[in-house]
């Protein structure tokens, strides 16, 4: 179990934690959310030990590891399965010892501890996470520094899952992997045997892995149960809750405020006015959660085109050897919103760089129209801004006859500001350095805008802003992704890049996924089903009454919800006195509405059965 108490902690007298206390029950899965800079990479050094508290106690139970991806694994010889292996100390250590031991009693011990900790399958555990991290058999032989910086993260990340440490701390991990990592990883975190704590602006990650949300606000630290679209949706629940609460309240206080200017005065009326005083100065202000602040992204619109605007017939595109996709017959018009599919190295950045220009087809013909602008954005592109230039002079250097005005308006549709303009890019944050590189990939007003993983280092309000702007767009969009919440909002389309070949995947995304975890990209195929037999009177009655007994229930529910939510509102239970009854009535709302969703889901598949029954 890791208790938080009463922490305190500030960086350059900006206070990031005052009195914040939570409690994380041991096994759990749970998503760490707040605002960029609120401190939520700050909280993981400080359990780490790597920062001292101002104040207040970070406990853990005696002998617990703590575990972590800091950096990526050093380019070196070893293999990627040895750098895993090795990753586990006291396994290293034992293996190393029972070469050497001579004292009997001593290689009984190393034995002994060797099978507890399972030693002896670890290079098939080893193996099986490096694979789920995108890794086949021959790349795990080969040596790290074969590998890129963002592949020696997977290694470090498989390194940290396979040392199974006791709280597992990760920040923001599905940044450096795909869309099958990012799946994969959802599954093994939901089967992890210990503690973790993830820091992800990842909607599926934090629906899907996690059991309960950690939320960082104004210096607190508040623990909900439940995923996290339950639990936006109790914090949008309590904020208009709260927001009607101050209302009324402002109202009252006016009144109590009208009464003491009125009659302040009059001899007659000075006791009841002077008591009125004393309700004022006692009414304790009840502020409503603030709102996130809206996040923007504002693509230039470019003019319509005839379709198609890209047409592949027979063409085949790879680097200096064999193609890597061959026979493509592709459209592309303008209205399209189309995702990639594939595992790992099937090809779908050699599609989006042919379709960018940025590879020739070396077989067959592609044609496009002549007017056809294209923008690309691709993740590496964030390490290529020139990190001693403000943004305001990128801008300058692709629009050197455009007034300043217009630039820095610009930056603003980005999310830019006066103070960010004129920021080194160095000193921005990684969703800022990410909404620059957009900006300047839209600055023409493309008709296709192509994005290789353009959620990285955004922030929740950042990628639903984004999906915003897609939606919106007029032009043509080709997303790889491993946010699969962007690509159900944006695609309408799916591709799947396999074999050397594209083909069109009639399914839908849950199918993929669950295709993916299955380790089967086949799709099945499908039987009619059997015609249902007619259902009998007193069974269509059965139905109706079970439909009947669901939204009696629903009901019910929904009057315990209204009136745990007004008990939520009252602001004496967010004093440090009362957090033992604040953590009671939070217990019981969350329970509420954990039985509110299972009602929900009986209701609509009684509704569906009766439906079915001809009913």
């Amino acid at each position: 179990m890791l208790r938080i108490t009463d922490i305190t902690y500030s960086v350059e007298g900006r206070p990031l934690f005052e009195g914040a206390s939570a409690t994380i029950p041991a096994g759990h899965k749970v998503g760490l959310v707040g605002r960029n800079g609120s401190g939520k990479t700050t909280l993981f050094r400080l359990i780490r030990g790597e920062l001292a508290l101002e104040g207040g106690e970070i406990s853990l139970p005696a002998r617990s590891r703590i575990g972590g991806v800091a950096q990526e694994v050093p380019s070196s010889s070893t293999s990627l399965l040895q750098t895993v292996l090795e990753a586990d100390t006291e396994r290293t250590a034992l293996l190393a010892e029972a070469e050497t031991a001579r004292d009997a009693h001593r290689i009984a011990d190393i034995q002994h501890r060797l099978a507890d900790i399972d030693a002896w399958s670890a290079e098939g555990r080893a193996s099986a996470i490096l694979k789920g991290l995108g890794f086949d058999a021959e790349a795990q032989l080969r040596p790290c520094s074969d590998f890129s910086g963002g592949w020696r993260m997977r290694v470090a990340l498989a390194g940290v899952l396979f040392a199974q440490p006791d709280l597992l701390l990760l920040d923001e991990p599905t940044n450096y992997l795909d869309l099958e990592g990012a799946l994969w990883l959802e599954s093994y975190l939901a089967k992890y045997p210990h503690t973790v704590l993830i820091i992800s602006h990842d909607r599926g990650l934090l629906n899907r892995a996690v059991q309960g949300i950690l939320h960082l606000d104004s210096r607190k630290l508040t623990y909900w149960n439940g995923p996290y679209d339950q639990f936006a949706r109790q914090m949008a629940e309590r904020r208009a809750v709260l927001q009607a609460e101050a209302k009324k309240q402002e109202a009252r206080r006016a009144h109590l405020q009208s009464f003491v200017d009125r009659f302040k005065a009059k001899a007659s009326k000075a006791v009841q006015a002077q008591s009125r005083v004393k309700m004022l100065e006692k009414m304790e202000t009840i502020t409503p959660p603030e709102e996130a602040r809206k996040q923007v992204f504002t693509f230039p619109e470019p003019e319509e085109l005839s379709p198609p605007i890209i047409n592949l017939d027979a063409a085949a595109v790879g680097y200096d050897g064999p193609p890597v996709l061959r026979k493509l017959n592709l459209r592309i018009d303008q209205d399209d919103r189309i995702a990639l599919l594939g595992r790992n190295g099937e090809g779908k950045s050699t599609l989006s760089k042919l379709l960018a220009g940025k590879l020739a087809a070396s077989e067959g013909k592609m044609t496009k129209s002549s007017k056809l602008r294209i923008g690309y954005f691709a993740q590496h592109q964030v390490d290529e801004l020139h990190i001693d230039e403000t943004p305001l002079q990128h801008v300058m250097r692709v629009r050197p006859a455009e007034g300043q005005p217009r630039m820095r308006a610009r930056l603003a549709g980005f999310g830019l500001m006066a103070e960010q303009a004129e920021t080194a890019v160095g000193r921005l944050s990684g969703g800022q350095k990410a909404r620059l590189s957009l900006l300047l990939a839209t600055i023409d007003a493309p008709h296709l805008l192509i994005l290789d993983e353009p959620t990285n280092h955004l922030d929740m309000e950042s990628r639903e802003a984004l999906v915003e702007a897609l939606t919106q767009y007029s032009g043509a969009v080709i997303l790889v992704s491993h946010d699969m919440h962007l690509l159900g909002l944006v695609a309408d389309r799916l591709w799947l890049v396999k074999g050397g070949a594209v083909a069109p995947f009639t399914e839908d995304l849950d199918e993929y996924r669950r295709q993916l975890l299955a380790g089967d990209e086949t799709p099945k195929e499908k039987t009619a089903p059997e015609k249902p037999k007619k259902a009998s009177r007193d069974e269509i009655a059965a139905l109706r009454s079970e439909v009947r007994k669901c939204e009696d229930r629903m009901d019910k529910l929904n009057q315990m919800r209204d009136r745990l939510a007004t008990k939520l509102a009252d602001q004496g239970l967010y004093e440090a006195a009362r957090a033992g009854e604040l953590e009671t009535w939070q217990k019981k709302y969350a329970e509420v509405m954990e039985g509110l969703d299972r009602a929900e889901a009986l209701w609509l598949k009684a509704e569906a059965r009766l439906e079915e029954a001809g009913g």
